[in-house]
């Protein structure tokens, strides 16, 4: 299994200590050298405040960051964990992959999800009720735009007519994570990504992501086969990436190696190939720390 680890940017109360340009330089090499495999971004452009204070988190531009990070680190991947496609229009989410992906060594691995704050579609301008035909056609239209010099698309509202994005990624194909627990998101994740995203809890996370409820592994093993019979029906290799969390986050405690190593063999039985995780920290050099110990908790795996 591999991990990827979650940058604590949202953390806007500590100014300097996760804010800035100091503060990400020395986290992504941290992360980097302890061995973990992907630096992992989520995506909330204009979030309301009700949202952010019952539960919700802020979130900057991931794009922006990724490059940040990319731009001091040599091995590690780049994750969006993730984007929400039907935000933007497709051609510019592609644009930003393409660049992310030629000028850091072919690192972006793409999380996608359809979205769910109602008031962010609205703040951004976007329907919320077709987000799901829209995340579709986006994809359709993402894979066209890095698959060709020169292309053709009529999406909704967007033509292109012999249009290019250049220089196309360099991984062929970008490396597609689907987000969502439905068998609608399942579907999308057979068709058009390598991995899938669902997420493990109860009524009150998927009451408010909006998506349909895995409360523990044996129901998440139901739904990977069910993703892989669909895949057979259809005559298309299944996905080969299940990527599930649920992993204690890596902070100091003196039985935390004994509680990630129970969490890892649950998880590794089902089949889950990649793992988000996180390191907890007042101060970035208590979260430093815990990335330290992290990687050698994941290392001795």
């Amino acid at each position: 299994m591999k991990f990827s680890l979650e940058l604590p940017i949202e953390h806007l109360e500590g100014g300097a200590e996760f804010i800035g340009q100091a503060a990400l330089v020395e986290m992504a090499q941290a992360a980097e050298e302890a061995g973990f495999d992907a630096l992992a971004v989520t995506d909330h452009p204009v979030p309301t405040a009700r949202w952010l204070e019952n539960g919700g988190h802020y979130a900057q531009d991931p794009f922006v960051i990724l490059s940040m990070a990319g731009a001091v680190t040599s091995r590690i991947r780049l994750l969006t964990s993730l984007i929400v496609v039907p935000y933007r229009n497709p051609f510019l989410t592609a644009r930003a992959v393409a660049s992310l992906d030629a000028f850091t060594g072919g690192r972006v691995t793409l999380g996608v999800g359809a979205g769910y704050l109602k008031a962010e579609f609205k703040a951004l301008g976007v329907s919320f009720d077709d987000r799901n035909e829209r995340f579709n056609e986006s994809l359709a239209a993402m894979r066209t735009a890095w698959e060709n010099d020169e292309f053709t698309f009529q999406g909704t509202g967007y033509e292109a007519l012999g249009n290019r994005i250049l220089p196309r990624p360099l991984q062929q194909p970008v490396p597609i994570w689907i987000g969502g627990n439905s068998k609608e998101a399942i579907r999308r994740t057979v068709e058009y990504a390598q991995g899938w995203m669902p997420m493990i809890g109860g009524a009150a996370l998927t009451t408010t992501a909006k998506t349909a409820p895995i409360s523990n592994f044996e129901e998440l093993a139901e739904r990977w086969a069910w993703l892989k019979s669909y895949a057979a029906e259809i005559g298309k290799p299944a996905p080969k990436d299940l990527i599930v969390g649920g992993m204690p986050p890596f902070a100091g405690a003196p039985d935390e190696r004994g509680k990630f190593e129970a969490a890892y063999e649950r998880a590794v039985k089902v089949g889950v190939t990649w793992s988000p995780t996180r390191a907890l920290g007042r101060t970035r050099a208590e979260w430093l720390d815990n990335v330290q110990r992290g990687g050698e908790i994941i290392r001795a795996l």
